[in-house]
């Protein structure tokens, strides 16, 4: 196998600590990420241990399920259900790095445009700027934001 991953190994600690205070929320949350993480490492021909920017990705994804969850509950009015999902958000969100305020995105995506000469193209160079952003803002922000950002700047 490969190099074992610390964040999985943190999350796995965090999950026994979570069990023996009891905590419900926490518990049953680490236990879903855990089991997404191996669902992801046994998806795909080959069995592979996830380096931690998988997992990040693994994480990421994951929050953003509990988000939409969270929307669609609360307007479908099911507000104790909206907030399990945001609770279960909250714990994810303690193990993904800090999320990009909108300033840093567009700082972000201003600095790609000049790295790739895009300014004069328009929104032909979407795709050029988008796959220099992406890997930058991976687990820190939200793809549909960086791409209107993207947009914004390019249009």
């Amino acid at each position: 196998m490969g190099p074992m991953s610390a964040l999985k190994d943190r999350l796995r600690a965090d999950l026994t600590t979570a069990i023996k205070a009891r905590d419900e929320v926490r518990s049953s949350t680490l236990r879903m990420v855990l089991t997404a993480i191996t669902n992801a490492e046994v998806a795909g021909k080959v069995q592979r241990e996830l380096s931690d920017d998988d997992i990040l990705g693994v994480l990421s994804t994951e929050a953003k399920r509990r988000r939409e969850a969270a929307v669609a509950f609360a307007d479908g009015g099911r507000t104790e259900m909206a907030a399990k999902e945001v609770a279960e958000g909250e714990v994810i969100a303690d193990y993904l790095p800090a999320p990009l305020t909108e300033a840093e995105i567009a700082e972000l995506v201003t600095a790609a445009i000049a790295q790739t000469g895009a300014a004069d193209e328009g929104m032909r160079a979407m795709g050029k700027v988008m796959g220099v952003v992406t890997p930058q803002v991976k687990g820190r922000a939200d793809g549909g934001a960086v791409a209107a950002e993207v947009r914004r700047q390019l249009g």
